[in-house]
């Protein structure tokens, strides 16, 4: 055996992340990489752009399939943590939500599985820091909004918005007040989630499912995407 093969020795593993103090970074590459099963579904459910008429559960599979991907993604990428384990507990809420809402007979069950969602994302965001200022700055500005949906809504609908409007609330709430990825992700749900509220119970709305459909896959990554900046254990 040559000097240069015995002092090169075996070639080392891939590493996945990069250390910084307090925090554990994976390499782009393998971000990208990982990311792909995302992009490609997204791909297949915007050029298929199943009818919204046709029921079936290959369209329910079409459209929970990204966001399945980004639970695989956080398994993946970020295996560990209680904030990486609520994450995908709120994807896979959502993943229901999202096939439920294919059939109209299923919407409060599919407004469930997403209230349940947004519960696991305040969860995961946490409470600290508070910012009160913040809460009521939401509240005094989604107010009009909601009293002008529930002009809208059936009596026995105006309960369970009115549930899931708090639970929304909130969740923005701790996601801007957690502010990075994750602020970005909860304004873009809470955007999607009200133009769905509008065209669904007060008036069509054009290219709707376009805005509700690209604004809610996005806010699902940035959301994802913040679990591979938060913090781990620090090693010495």
């Amino acid at each position: 055996m040559s000097l240069q093969a015995r002092t090169e020795g075996p070639p080392m593993p891939t590493v996945l992340y990069q250390r910084v103090p307090g925090k554990a970074i994976p390499r782009r590459p393998d971000v990208c990489r990982w990311l792909s099963p995302f992009v490609l579904s997204c791909c297949v459910y915007f050029c298929l752009w199943i009818p919204e008429d046709q029921l079936s559960w290959f369209a329910a599979l079409v459209k929970c399939l990204p966001v399945l991907c980004l639970a695989g993604f956080l398994w993946v990428m970020s295996p560990s943590g209680g904030y990486t384990r609520l994450l995908q507990g709120a994807l896979v809420c959502s993943a229901v939500g999202d096939t439920c809402l294919i059939w109209p007979e299923a919407f409060l069950p599919g407004m469930a599985a997403f209230a349940t969602a947004h519960l696991h994302y305040v969860w995961a965001f946490g409470f600290s820091p508070l910012q009160p200022g913040l809460l009521l700055l939401i509240i005094l500005a989604s107010g009009p909004y909601l009293s002008l949906v529930f002009q809208h809504l059936e009596p026995d609908m105006v309960l369970p918005v009115a549930a899931y409007g708090l639970i929304l609330m909130a969740m923005l709430w701790r996601g801007l007040a957690r502010g990075g990825s994750a602020g970005r992700g909860a304004l873009l749900f809470t955007l999607s989630d009200g133009v769905l509220a509008w065209d669904t119970f007060a008036q069509p709305l054009p290219h709707a499912r376009l805005v509700i459909m690209t604004t809610y896959y996005a806010a699902q990554l940035l959301i994802t995407l913040s679990a591979l900046r938060s913090p781990v254990p620090k090693t010495d």
